[in-house]
């Protein structure tokens, strides 16, 4: 492998630890809005997700990152904390998950 690839490569994965160290920091407040929010409709919360990924594409220019790129990794990160948010939110009993067996 060429030496600069291989410096190349190096450098992305220390940029990958990175985000690592900051989606568990992201997860654990995530955890913590479950347990504040009322109903599945508060978690899921759509204007806030459009709100989030404009927010995120405006930095991305200033920070000359595609905002293609930016939407689409937000989009699947929001997606996978929502997830679950949910889980934790239906954990804590704050809204039983829809079944179709008849209540007793």
């Amino acid at each position: 492998m060429d030496g600069e690839l291989r410096e190349i490569r190096g450098r992305i994965d220390a940029v990958d630890r990175e985000i690592v160290g900051l989606l568990a920091v992201r997860e654990g407040l995530v955890r913590r809005a479950a347990a504040v929010k009322k109903d599945e409709e508060a978690v899921r919360a759509p204007e806030r997700v459009e709100r989030v990924v404009a927010g995120v594409r405006e930095r991305a220019v200033e920070a000359g990152l595609s905002p293609g790129v930016a939407e689409a990794v937000w989009r699947a990160m929001i997606t996978a904390f929502i997830e679950l948010e949910l889980d934790e939110h239906r954990a804590l009993g704050r809204e039983a998950p829809v079944s179709d067996a008849p209540t007793p």
